[in-house]
């Protein structure tokens, strides 16, 4: 309650503080939404939650969910903006093991997510095409079909957000002398964790490690091709780290030891260029990313066909496109008007072509007479010195690799990255008040590459969603939501999900 006043206060003075500064009119966009799950397993199905910022994990919810917020405008020249989000409710609990080593026995016990967390609170400015964000404010995928798609394999929008620092261009802009054919879009950004009490009531305190104070830094760079020509291609890449933070390692229900990392700003520095170590002989942090690509081609008739693909990469071999065919592979198709079918994606997605478990490196052993290498042991998501690349259970990039949350044994890293299997999604409108999504998808996975499974698991999910805006009543939305999972990898459950929203304006200030 402490952190939701503290936020809540520094809201406050921060609106009052622009909104005394300026003589004009200042437009408030707001929305009140109450969320309402049930369902028959542990946790709510697989389509309910992904990518949906954390927001809804466990199997039965009622929940409130207050925002407001002020958008950056484009028209002008400088801008600024700010909104503050927060839920409160009940939700039901899941059982975790946790080792007790005073009876050497694994106990359960209960995690729920807290009766009240704050979402969203941050504020921005904009000058020209470059904007600067402070805070916790949400972020998905900049070249994917947030609605449609599997999910992002760097930035989803499928974890909770983490308050950081963040800059970088609105939108796309041109580069100059290239008369528009040219554009660019990227950002940076450094942030922290704030999952450690989650981390750790979550963890088995058996095997394994959990990373504590972890810091998280983020950069992309986008080229693209002028979009106003019927053919456009974009090019760039995603990287992200992992960095600073205390590291605590158990051994067979034993604490054994804690390695501390510093996030000065040397540290930052090499997050944003990486070197490698003198001391260690490997770059510092946690690093992976994607080299991406999208080609769209606009018809006659203004619909657009899209081809595109993520690459995945967390070391050199990654980065030189020597895993195979892994990554995801995507169609998608957008209508440039309303009617049954306005956007469909199909996209195949494969994390099958990491190194195996045997892992034996020279340069790890100095003085060793052993010089051949068998290089194994990769993990998509998953890391040695750090957490998983996830943010209160949920993963940070693709929800396709089964998340940690899911992990009822309590061991904290992801446990199915070798993965391969396929996702469709579909949406239009019924009527001019009535529209539907459908989303679906199957994967089978086989363990991860340093513990591979011994007989693979697999999982099928389906979801249809409708959703209803009066047109009597302008700003009221109703929408419904009925998933299944099938499967050994997240169990056979069903669930339905309610979600009834106002949307109003409220203008402050003098007119």
């Amino acid at each position: 309650m402490g952190i939701f006043k503290s936020a809540r206060k520094f809201a406050v003075i921060f609106a009052m503080s622009i909104m005394t500064s300026i003589n004009a009119e200042v437009p408030i966009d707001y929305k009140a939404t109450i969320i309402g799950t049930i369902g028959d397993g542990d946790f709510a199905p697989y389509y309910i939650s992904s990518l949906n910022h954390g927001i809804i994990t466990q199997r039965d919810n009622s929940l409130l969910r207050l925002s407001a917020w002020k958008p950056l405008s484009t028209d002008t020249r400088f801008s600024y903006g700010f909104g503050v989000d927060f839920l409160t409710g009940w939700s039901s609990g899941v059982e975790y093991l946790r080792f007790n080593p005073t009876t050497s026995q694994f106990d359960s016990h209960s995690e729920k997510p807290a009766y009240i967390w704050l979402q969203q609170l941050y504020g921005e400015v904009k000058y020209r095409g470059v904007f600067l964000t402070a805070g916790l404010k949400e972020h998905a995928s900049k070249m994917l079909n947030n609605s449609l798609t599997s999910g992002d394999l760097i930035e989803s929008g499928n974890s909770r957000p983490i308050p950081e620092l963040r800059a970088g261009f609105i939108d796309f802009q041109n580069i100059p002398f290239t008369n528009g054919w040219v554009q660019i879009s990227g950002e940076i950004s450094y942030g922290k964790v704030t999952d450690n009490d989650w981390v750790r009531n979550h963890f088995n305190h058996y095997n394994s490690h959990i990373s504590q104070d972890t810091w998280y830094s983020y950069k992309r760079a986008y080229f693209r091709t002028k979009p106003d020509e019927r053919f456009s291609i974009t090019i760039g890449a995603q990287a992200a780290a992992q960095f600073g933070g205390y590291t605590e390692y158990y051994r067979n229900g034993k604490y054994d030891h804690t390695d501390h990392r510093t996030a000065n700003l040397g540290d930052m520095f090499e997050m944003f260029i990486p070197k490698l170590s003198d001391k260690e002989g490997f770059v510092a942090g946690n690093h992976l990313g994607s080299w991406d690509f999208m080609a769209r081609y606009r018809l006659k008739n203004d619909d657009e066909l899209k081809a595109y693909f993520q690459w995945p990469w967390e070391d050199g071999s990654g980065i030189g496109k020597m895993n195979g065919f892994d990554g995801l592979w995507g169609l998608e198709y957008k209508s440039a008007r309303k009617g049954w079918v306005n956007g469909a994606v199909v996209e195949y997605l494969d994390f099958t072509n990491q190194s195996g478990p045997i892992h034996w490196a020279s340069a790890d052993s100095p003085g060793t007479t052993i010089t051949d290498q068998a290089t194994g042991g990769d993990e998509y998501y998953n890391n040695a010195f750090y957490n998983s690349y996830a943010h209160y259970g949920m993963a940070i990039g693709s929800p396709f690799m089964r998340s940690p949350i899911y992990n009822t044994d309590g061991y904290p890293m992801f446990v199915d990255n070798l993965v391969r299997g396929f996702h469709v999604g579909l949406m239009g409108n019924i009527s001019n008040a009535v529209d539907y999504r459908l989303l679906g998808g199957y994967r089978k996975a086989w363990g991860d590459g340093r513990i591979p499974r011994a007989k693979a698991v697999e999982n099928t999910s389906v979801m249809a969603e409708v959703n209803y805006n009066p047109p009597t009543i302008k700003g009221l939305s109703f929408k419904a939501q009925i998933a299944f999972d099938q499967g050994s990898m997240f169990g056979d459950n069903f669930g339905s999900c309610v979600t009834v929203c106002y949307n109003g304006l409220l203008n402050i200030g003098k007119k």
